[in-house]
């Protein structure tokens, strides 16, 4: 881990390792319309796993994210090979409860030990974490809680089915994979590092993120920065309480696409379908004027605040807004930076011979 320092606070430290895509790679490839991927080519992708492994990771994709926090604590060069390696070296049981990301929501890591530990669950446990879900994600799902619980009851199975199936991506997808999208990492972290030589904590979050003002990054005493190759547009992000916040950003470049060998750029191909719609755009002209909340839009649109939310959904996916977090109700405003600088990649890619 490498320090830096920065106009202004939170300190600073930056991380590496392909470890991190490994993870979201797997997210995107699971549910690809989120990030503007191709869903026929990671069908494709995933049908090269074998059935069991692929049925497992599609049955648990709701709630089977593993935790930055994990990855940034992994030994260097934290690589795939590195994770496989730790998880390995953990208990069967254990890698439930050592990797997850949800464990974050208060009372619900409680919860889901009880379940391992007594291998079922009752209603009351599905009640109780349904609402500890909604508190902290706003949007919970009685299918995703059970199924989500089924696993816990019997957590040696799912962790020897998890490495099982990890390992099995690694070898049928990632271990290429890995090897293209290291050098665009590397130079991923030199330019956020020279940014943040002449950037304030504020702006370099804000720019890194592609338009979001983060105010609960700034309030950690350190803040680790990550180069992503497969989250790109979009930020991900960890915490322990009182110490650190790992936020992972993207640095695909605007002109590149996220499928090996597919010359239209990703970035322009997600803006132009974003804007190929009435009401994104109507979204958009509003934008470009003031910021506005989604109950605010939904009332000028005089549609559903779920409706507006979910077009704002996109063009976010699509780098189009900046999103101002401070206040707890989200505020957007036209990211226009982000419409000129497609126009000239798109210039580029027609002019290209």
């Amino acid at each position: 881990m490498m320090s830096s320092s920065v106009l202004g606070s939170p300190r600073i430290n930056w991380d590496i390792g392909t470890a991190y895509d490994f993870f979201i790679s797997l997210t995107v490839l699971q549910s690809p319309e989120t990030y503007g991927l191709r869903p026929s080519w990671a069908a494709g992708v995933r049908s090269r796993l074998p059935a069991e492994e692929r049925k497992f990771l599609e049955e648990t994709r709701e709630f089977n994210y593993v935790s930055q926090n994990w990855i940034h604590n992994l030994p260097p060069p934290k690589d795939a090979a590195t994770a496989l390696w730790v998880m390995r070296q953990t208990p069967p049981e254990k890698r439930i409860f050592e990797t997850a990301e949800h464990h974050e929501c208060d009372g619900m890591r409680e919860i889901l030990l009880n379940v391992a530990a007594h291998r079922t669950y009752n209603q009351k446990d599905v009640e109780a974490l349904r609402e500890i879900i909604r508190k902290c994600e706003k949007s919970v799902k009685y299918k995703m809680v059970t199924k989500m619980l089924d696993w816990y009851s019997k957590p040696d199975e799912y962790g020897e089915l998890y490495l099982r199936s990890i390992q099995s991506y690694y070898q049928n997808f990632f271990a290429e994979e890995e090897t293209r999208i290291e050098p665009f990492l590397k130079s991923g972290l030199e330019q956020a590092q020279e940014m943040a030589k002449k950037m304030s904590a504020a702006d370099l979050v804000k720019t890194l993120s592609q338009g979001v003002y983060f105010k609960e990054a700034l309030d950690y005493p350190e803040l680790v920065l990550v180069p992503s190759f497969w989250s790109t547009p979009l930020i991900i992000w960890a915490y322990e309480p009182q110490k650190h916040m790992v936020m992972v950003f993207g640095c695909r470049p605007a002109d590149m696409s996220l499928i090996p060998g597919d010359e239209a750029p990703d970035n322009t191909v997600r803006v132009l379908k974003a804007l190929a719609d009435p009401t994104r755009l109507q979204i958009m002209r509003y934008l470009a004027k003031e910021d506005l909340t989604p109950s605010q839009l939904a009332q000028r649109l005089r549609l559903r605040a779920p409706t507006v939310i979910h077009h704002l959904d996109m063009l976010r996916a699509a780098g189009l807004v900046n999103i101002d977090l401070e206040e707890g109700n989200k505020r957007y405003t036209a990211r226009m930076e982000a419409i000129n600088a497609t126009i000239n990649t798109l210039d580029n890619y027609l002019d290209k011979s």
